[in-house]
């Protein structure tokens, strides 16, 4: 019985895709076994990014404590590395204060680092070389640029959009500095799990004309909410070529406000990325996680 491993679990992930309902089971699940909710989307990390990441309100939150959202600008980087240290520590804290910690997000390999024994290798860069590809990127584009990925690491080019060109050329960078594709450091990372846990997922028994639906108007919803006057915000910034724009939502609308699309163009194009990233959490969530699925009105 899934209860009975919540009774004795060290920590609990909620997992699914967007617009599956987990931060209204996390606010129940924090309520009934006396928890704490940790964020665990990579986006809501970051100050400004509210609308467009559906990040959790003082209301909707209904006294719970959350802890990790918007504490970095959004022109920092972060790491799935950096966030695995700060949560572990995080979680820590949680269990000495008497409190059940609560993940909760749609970023699968964020949860996973957390919950398991993955080791992240450090970092190189080579500024000559990360200048090289970026001229290449602009000569060539980056259908030129994922296709080279392509043909040097496959399994790692499928899991990065082409337009995702930060991810692409970090990608071709760690294979010339270090001569080890993404794909072969990620199989190298340890499966043993480091909590008594247990992962609930949401969005699997949900027909995919209902998710989509959902996902549909919740874009509705976040643009009547002024999602395009936060966009224009960061825009007018000028924050370009760093990791929180490259959110879907934002993306999306830079280039409306860039003048490449109408924002009926820009807004069909956020809703067609969001159905798409959903379908890839669900194959994440189902192929690589030990996930219980559960329905979003379950009885906890």
């Amino acid at each position: 019985m899934i209860q009975d491993k919540l009774q004795q679990a060290e920590v609990v992930a909620i997992v699914g895709p967007t617009a599956s309902g987990k931060t209204a089971l996390s606010i129940d699940m924090a309520k009934k076994y006396n928890g704490e909710i940790i964020n665990g989307d990579s986006m809501q990390i970051y100050k400004g990014l509210d609308i467009g990441t559906a990040k959790i309100t003082v209301e909707e939150m209904e006294g719970v404590p959350h802890h990790l959202l918007s504490f970095k600008e959004p022109t920092e980087s972060f790491s799935v590395a950096d966030y695995q240290k700060l949560v572990r520590t995080k979680i820590a804290d949680i269990q000495e204060r008497g409190k059940l910690p609560i993940l909760v997000g749609g970023s699968g390999l964020y949860v996973q680092a957390v919950l398991y024994d993955f080791q992240f290798t450090e970092e190189q860069v080579d500024e000559v070389a990360r200048e090289a590809y970026y001229a290449e990127l602009a000569s060539l584009g980056p259908e030129a640029m994922h296709a080279k990925l392509t043909a040097l690491d496959p399994t790692t080019a499928e899991t990065i959009h082409p337009n995702n060109t930060r991810r692409v050329i970090r990608a071709l960078e760690m294979i010339e500095l270090s001569g080890v594709s993404k794909a072969a450091e990620a199989q190298n990372r340890g499966e043993i799990p480091l909590y008594q846990h247990v992962i609930l997922g949401l969005g699997q028994n949900m027909s995919r004309e209902e998710l989509y639906n959902r996902i549909n108007l919740r874009v509705d919803v976040m643009m009547a909410k002024g999602l395009l006057a936060e966009v224009k915000g960061l825009w007018q910034q000028n924050i370009r070529g760093v990791q929180s724009i490259q959110a879907i939502g934002y993306k999306e609308l830079y280039d409306y406000l860039d003048g490449n699309c109408t924002l009926e163009e820009s807004i069909e194009s956020l809703k067609q990325n969001s159905r798409r990233y959903a379908k890839r959490q669900l194959t994440y969530f189902r192929n690589k996680m030990d996930v219980q699925f559960v329905e979003q009105d379950w009885n906890i």
